[in-house]
């Protein structure tokens, strides 16, 4: 026969008739479930330090620009046009929205037109970078170049680099653009001074006088 002698003393008068080991028993039990539901929700802990992460190493570029081979040391982050600015000192190449949506930044790579912005320049190494720089020979200006001139397509001029660039591009792709042609090759280059009149002015003339690139 068992004695319960032990769990009657153990009655707390004010409890009901629960005794003190009952009531441990069901209070431990709840405690801990608490503690895992507010793991569980996530509740503030202290933060374990943010891992570092190694700088890149920069990198040593050779880059072919307007014909000249120049060898660079840029970060991978870095964009053609700053290097072209700040490194090369080819400073017709303008910043502008810097989210290749004006096209003031406009080059040509392996011929084709890049808003240089937006083009890492370790993607350039070993391709033709050519920049408005380039475009004259001595003291002949390119056809685009003089046509701009002839045809007042320039105000504040500092759109007129990417444009020129943008035409000049069109016309080694297609020596005789179509008007609409002509229209869609400039629709990535903002002009503020709203010259875009005279702009398509000058690049029809440069067509009509065999403006491509020789």
């Amino acid at each position: 026969m068992v004695d319960r002698t032990d769990d009657r003393h153990d009655l707390d008068p004010g409890s009901g008739g629960v005794s003190r080991r009952g009531f441990l028993g069901s209070v431990v039990p709840a405690a801990v479930g608490v503690a895992v539901a507010k793991d569980a929700l996530g509740e503030p802990q202290k933060a374990a330090p943010p891992a570092e992460v190694p700088a890149a190493e920069p990198s040593k570029l050779t880059l072919v620009v307007n014909g000249r081979t120049h060898k660079v040391l840029v970060e991978p982050r870095d964009t053609l046009l700053m290097v072209l600015r700040e490194k090369l000192g080819l400073t017709g190449t303008k910043p502008g929205c810097e989210r290749g949506e004006c096209g003031a930044c406009t080059v040509l790579i392996d011929g084709l037109t890049v808003n240089s912005c937006l083009y890492l320049a370790i993607r350039a190494q070993g391709k033709k970078i050519t920049t408005i720089e380039g475009l004259a020979e001595e003291d002949q200006l390119h056809p685009i170049q003089q046509a701009f001139i002839e045809n007042g397509g320039i105000q504040c001029g500092y759109c007129t680099p990417g444009f020129v660039m943008a035409a000049v591009g069109l016309l080694l792709a297609n020596p005789h653009p179509s008007d609409d042609q002509i229209n869609q090759a400039l629709v990535g280059n903002i002009c503020r001074c709203t010259g875009y009149v005279n702009i398509r002015k000058a690049v029809h003339a440069a067509v009509q006088k065999g403006g491509e690139s020789s």
